[in-house]
């Protein structure tokens, strides 16, 4: 009776655990709040008579992402294909996995198959998957131009040198960089990748140092537009992305509270009317409405204040609207979600391995050392041990607008394809950020939030990075922690810790602030930044693995003083079999240094 029992008690928990699981992949999947996800997973029980840990394994199974190359390679009959465009052959059907991914995607890209004559040369490309910011010459976005091919849209670009470089990454499978070239008035390029049998391109706009635009394109990645009036003067202004949000001309100039009251639905007057009786509370508002814009519904969010004069009397109203539509129509995702269910299965460990794919696609490592202002940078990326534990590990080396550098490393917490996709928006959030500032407390104290804000779709989301800005003029290293390692300095041959400002880790409090320390580099310092997979093991505690690592760097200096970067990086090169470990080395050089490097192939 006891084993019984026990047997049965394990039973019930693996049942609990999967049905958690389900709700959590929902959730996240549909960007839904769990308490909707299990509910909708009640439903489908009750209305199919199955047992709610059998439909949650079939959730679990529907959300686990196949790898694309075996996708490719081999057909699978209960995937559903994207129909061919008349004349062109039929779709494999693993791009549908991929247009998933690429959903969760910042910036512009697309998947392509592409199209040969009787003798095998590269006639066009088909799209096959697209992120939502891609975006055709006609204006239509997305999963609009699926089905459409290269050649409709760009057709010069089919005669350009760009043509060859996609036929030589289809044919070889090593990934390119398109040099810049011009389209309309800006200037592009383009990284190609070989997935499966197919061609990934990521598209980059080059943007000008004082190029007004800059506002511009934040306001279109975050979907918000702002609008202010002068309430004695009677103008009112609306910024470029209020109008596209309304699809209203610039021309006719901002639309009237008569108008805007016509398009807001006749249930939601009630909210708009207690938000103008807060308003004359002096409260700043912050409701959302359903408003019918050209016979599409759209949930607007508008949050809005005023400056007064010293009675309380509103002198000007300023406030900002986004379009939260896709956050607020999850309960037709679940329903998708639902009828792919029937036809559609997955397993856990093809999940990984797409993970594993998108991870190298988003955190693309150079072939050798960067060389940047004052420093020389060495990268290195060792993936777990184990296959199936594909992390959120992320780095980030580039030279800012102001002519300092910006370093950093992360870690998101978990494994799998949402640690990816989380890892993917932080590294791109830092990469956006830097443009408005390089002071690294600042930039922690917005991924904060930007994590944060992701926790409320995915719960117990956590991350750790440590962001350092070094000035080549002063030599100076200015940097802050969020819940990380701390940097290692190796000078004189001697290494040691820093110590670490105050900093928790992102995504714990939402108002939490981020302090900086200060170091001034000498030439010949070699500096560290990794993530814990370097110096945690089963094997072994903490304070172990970080002395095994200040051995390490002791010994590569005193081994090649002139070289001490490719050193290191080799002592370093074994991989913890319980995390993937993301590695950021660092040289202080002068300009004599950088004379000599096409003596030194990495120093």
């Amino acid at each position: 009776m006891g084993a019984a029992a026990s047997a049965e008690t394990v039973t019930g928990r693996r049942g609990e655990a999967t049905v958690d699981r389900a709700v959590g992949l929902l959730a996240g999947r549909v960007r839904c709040r769990l308490a909707d996800a299990h509910r909708h997973l009640l439903r489908m029980a009750e209305e199919q008579n199955r047992d709610l840990a059998e439909v949650a394994a079939g959730v679990i199974n529907l959300l686990d992402i196949p790898d694309l190359a075996e996708m490719g390679r081999t057909p699978q009959p209960n995937l559903v294909s994207f129909p061919a465009p008349p004349g062109l052959p039929r779709r494999d059907p693993w791009p549908t996995a991929a247009q998933r991914i690429l959903d969760a995607l910042p910036g512009a890209s697309a998947l392509f198959t592409p199209v040969r004559d009787a003798e095998g040369r590269l006639l066009d490309l088909v799209f096959a998957a697209v992120t939502p910011e891609a975006v055709a010459p006609d204006g239509r976005r997305g999963r609009e131009l699926i089905g459409t091919t290269m050649s409709g849209w760009f057709p010069r670009t089919i005669t350009s040198d760009r043509w060859n470089i996609y036929a030589e990454v289809l044919a070889t499978g090593d990934p390119a960089d398109v040099p810049p070239f011009p389209y309309f008035d800006s200037i592009y390029s383009v990284r190609a990748h070989r997935v499966g049998g197919g061609l990934l391109l990521t598209w980059f706009r080059h943007e000008d140092p004082g190029d007004s635009d800059r506002v511009d394109s934040t306001e279109r990645l975050g979907n918000l537009g702002w609008g202010e009036a002068d309430l004695v003067s009677g103008v009112v202004r609306w910024s470029d992305q209020l109008y596209r949000i309304y699809e209203r001309d610039p021309a006719l100039g901002p639309l009237t509270q008569p108008e805007l009251d016509a398009m807001t639905l006749a249930e939601d007057l009630p909210l708009r009317t207690a938000a103008e009786e807060a308003f004359a509370r002096f409260e700043r508002v912050d409701l959302t409405l359903r408003v019918r814009v050209n016979g599409q519904v759209k949930h607007l969010r508008t949050v809005a204040d005023a400056a007064r004069d010293a009675t309380g009397r509103p002198l000007r109203v300023f406030g900002i609207v986004q379009d939260i539509t896709e956050r607020e129509t999850s309960a037709q995702r679940l329903a998708e979600v639902e009828r792919q269910l029937a036809d559609q299965r997955r397993d856990l460990a093809a999940e990984h391995a797409l993970a594993a794919t998108l991870q190298q696609i988003i955190l693309p490592l150079p072939d050798g050392p960067l060389t940047l202002p004052g420093l020389k940078v060495a990268l290195r990326y060792l993936p777990a041990g184990q296959e199936s534990l594909v992390g959120g590990d992320w780095y980030h080396a580039a030279q800012a607008r102001d002519g300092s550098v910006l370093l950093a490393v992360g870690d998101v917490a978990g494994h799998g394809t949402q640690a990816a996709t989380t890892m993917a928006q932080l590294r791109h959030a830092l990469r956006a950020l830097a443009v408005v500032t390089t002071d690294p407390a600042v930039l922690l104290g917005h991924l904060n939030r930007l994590t944060c804000e992701l926790e409320r779709d995915r719960p117990e989301l956590a991350a750790t990075a440590v962001v350092a800005r070094f000035d080549p003029m002063t030599r100076r290293l200015t940097w802050a922690q969020a819940g990380h390692p701390p940097p290692l300095l190796c000078r004189a041959g001697r290494t040691t810790p820093l110590a670490r400002p105050a900093g928790c880790m992102l995504g714990v409090l939402e108002d939490a602030g981020y302090a900086t320390a200060t170091l001034d580099l000498a030439t010949g310092d070699v500096l560290l930044l990794y993530t814990d997979g370097l110096v945690e093991h089963r094997r072994r505690g903490p304070d172990d693995g970080l002395r095994a690592v200040m051995t390490a760097m002791d010994d590569a200096v005193l081994t090649s003083p002139q070289r001490p970067l490719e050193q290191v990086l080799d002592r370093l090169r074994q991989a913890n079999p319980d995390d993937d470990t993301c590695i950021l080395a660092v040289r202080t050089v002068t300009g004599e240094t950088r004379d000599l490097r096409h003596y030194l192939s990495l120093s």
